[in-house]
């Protein structure tokens, strides 16, 4: 865990890789909870019998189960001491590079990419989160996710 003691401290680590989050193994009750959630009941993710014959070879997480994951593992990364408020302002990109079966492990790596200073307080990040695999060198989710901050 990175902390920062001010928000200047984090504006002079822009262009910085901040680290990494612990891992996580993806179970397939994670998997089967986020289709209860989203109503998405795709064979590949929730029919462990099928998936297995498929081209996988197993169940897969839902692309968007893994980008779900990133402000749990972000916050294991780093924290900005006398932050106000943060508020998730969106993602200017997100790819699914590689597919993530069920039983895997992932976690979280972030460089920090932009701070721009808003006004009235807030500061909006744009960070690189890159999920990985365990024992596996494509990721399975990459994004630019934007946070505000108000000091």
């Amino acid at each position: 865990m990175r902390i920062f003691a001010s928000a200047g401290e984090l504006l002079a680590s822009v262009g910085e890789h901040l680290g990494y989050s612990d891992w996580q193994e993806i179970t397939q009750e994670r998997v089967n909870l986020f289709a209860e959630a989203t109503g998405d009941h795709q064979w590949i993710h929730v029919d462990q019998e099928r998936a297995a014959a498929g081209p996988f070879g197993t169940t897969i997480a839902h692309g968007f189960l893994t980008l779900s994951l990133l402000p749990a593992l972000v916050a294991e990364i780093y924290r900005v001491d006398n932050v106000r408020m943060g508020i998730n302002y969106g993602l200017d990109l997100v790819r699914f590079p590689a597919p993530l079966p069920t039983g895997s492990r992932v976690r979280a790596g972030l460089e920090l990419l932009v701070a721009d200073d808003k006004g009235e307080g807030w500061i909006q990040l744009k960070n690189r989160v890159t999920i990985e695999r365990e024992g596996h060198e494509k990721p399975v989710c990459v994004a630019e996710s934007l946070t505000r901050l108000l000091i």
